[in-house]
């Protein structure tokens, strides 16, 4: 029996830990993971953890250079980089200064956790020297493809497969159940205290207007905690402002989308990518213009997909459907189309994963069962993820890689790499500067943990200035 390929995961968010080990799971399907996340201000809670679908041991909390320091001495097969581009930058430069020539290194992988609508060039770009560049769509691939092929780079990298964790129960129209109605929210769309507080309102007033129907605001965190993206304006003190409260049919949740999903009528959002596990299962999804269809918010992505509403045409009754054509290019295809099935159906692996003897958050995952889930497809109602799979097996069987090559170098952007690197204590050749990773051998366990305790601390401090502090000496400011 050939041994389970060793995989590792790097994620700097909640989102991203989720899009990293669903990734990882669909890439190779019978693997050992050890999972890591980055130390950052988004670094997330347990409870963060808990709450995105995925089962593994609580992840080891890295640096930079503590997780270089790490793939070189485990020998991973394959590495997924769940972060932000310039995270991504500096891992690859990293492991181009380990790997300077050929050698048996391991795969890199890496990706979108979802819809994007900015930035696209920028973080492309600095996604640049990754073996696999994951692309969640057709759409996605063609305009990735032309970002690296318009500044002569090579684009052999970009794979289409789509969104990892799409899956989950097809909707079935509500029956007899009260209707429900899940807005689902995003920390940092949009950002202004005066639109937050109108959708919140809005919100409640449908709950209002339709006393049978439950409304649930979904929320992304709670107050202290942090996403990828800084909520300067959580919702739950919005709700607290709200004169006489939210209606008794209209509640704040959390929790696992999907779960929240397995109850939903209707998805309401401004341009979250819970829009799309929505449509995967045929639940009528709605993408609001209250606040107009513009780059800023990200609704502007949704043109042509037949989501596109207010909150006036909702209270009125309307039930957007998407388009099939505006899907089947975004790698969206609703359960219930025709076509085969995903050969690996579930979006976790099984709740008692034996666990794996090589690092943290380690544990057995091979398919998984869920006999009312379907997985993500192409458009041609194939298996999104066996052409990934295929190019990463290749990989893998090649007795050594090149040294990992991103366009980004001191020849092509000596005014920013070094930059880039710097913020993760690497030096401009990608070594670690000096002290960059700890040694923590012979450390006692008192000491780590109360370094632990003082991380914590200096990270509730930084959320407080955010969300209590900044907003009032920008008020302030605008006396």
């Amino acid at each position: 029996m050939p041994e389970r390929k060793r995989v590792a995961v790097l994620a700097d968010s909640d989102t991203r830990w989720k899009w990293g080990v669903t990734t990882a799971r669909r890439l190779v399907p019978d693997h050992r993971l050890a999972g890591y996340l980055l130390r950052g201000r988004a670094t997330p809670t347990a409870r963060q953890l808990g709450e995105v679908g995925v089962r593994t041991d609580r992840p080891a909390e890295v640096t930079c250079a503590e997780f270089l320091a790490e793939i070189e001495r485990e020998r991973y097969d394959v590495v997924v980089l769940a972060l932000v581009g310039g995270a991504v930058q500096a891992v690859l430069h990293g492991a181009r200064a380990l790997w300077p020539a050929p050698a048996r290194r391991p795969v890199l992988v890496t990706g979108y956790v979802g819809v994007v609508y900015e930035k696209l060039a920028d973080g492309l770009l600095l996604r640049h020297g990754a073996d696999v560049v994951l692309a969640n769509s057709r759409h996605d691939a063609e305009r990735f493809r032309a970002v690296y092929e318009g500044v002569g780079a090579d684009a052999g990298a970009v794979t289409e497969t789509a969104l990892p964790f799409l899956g989950g129960a097809p909707y079935e129209p509500a029956g007899s159940r009260a209707h429900t109605v899940v807005f689902a929210v995003q920390p940092s769309v949009p950002d202004s205290r005066a639109d937050r507080a109108y959708l919140l309102e809005r919100a409640a007033g449908h709950a209002r207007k339709h006393p049978d129907r439950e409304v649930l605001i979904k929320l992304r965190s709670k107050p202290g905690e942090h996403t990828t993206h800084l909520e300067e304006q959580p919702y739950q003190r919005l709700a607290q402002k709200i004169p006489g409260g939210l209606p008794a049919n209209c509640r704040l949740v959390y929790g696992n989308m999907g779960e929240v999903l397995d109850g939903a009528d209707l998805l309401v959002t401004v341009s979250s990518t819970a829009a799309l596990e929505s449509l995967h299962r045929a639940i009528p999804t709605a993408v609001l213009t209250d606040l107009g269809i513009r780059e800023a918010l990200g609704n502007h992505h949704f043109l042509g997909s037949g989501c596109l509403a207010s909150w006036d045409q909702l209270d009125a009754g309307l039930l957007p459907e998407g388009d099939p054509v505006w899907l089947a290019a975004q790698g969206v295809r609703p359960a219930g189309a025709p076509g085969p099935a995903d050969a690996g159906k579930a979006d976790t692996g099984p709740a008692d994963a034996g666990k794996a003897d090589a690092g943290p958050a380690a544990s057995h995952t091979g398919p998984a069962g869920g006999p009312a889930q379907t997985g993500p497809r192409s458009a041609e109602g194939q298996d999104a993820y066996a052409v990934a799979r295929a190019r990463v097996a290749g990989l893998l069987a090649a007795a050594r890689l090149p040294s990992p090559a991103p366009y980004y170098t001191l020849t092509t952007a000596p005014g920013y790499l070094p930059g880039i690197l710097a913020r993760h204590r690497l030096a401009p050749d990608g070594t670690p500067l000096p002290g960059a990773a700890r040694q923590e051998a012979g450390e006692s366990r008192l000491r780590r943990r109360l370094r632990a305790h003082l991380r914590e601390a200096a990270r509730g401090a930084y959320r407080h200035g955010v969300q209590r502090v900044a907003p009032v000496i920008r008020r302030l400011g605008e006396l």
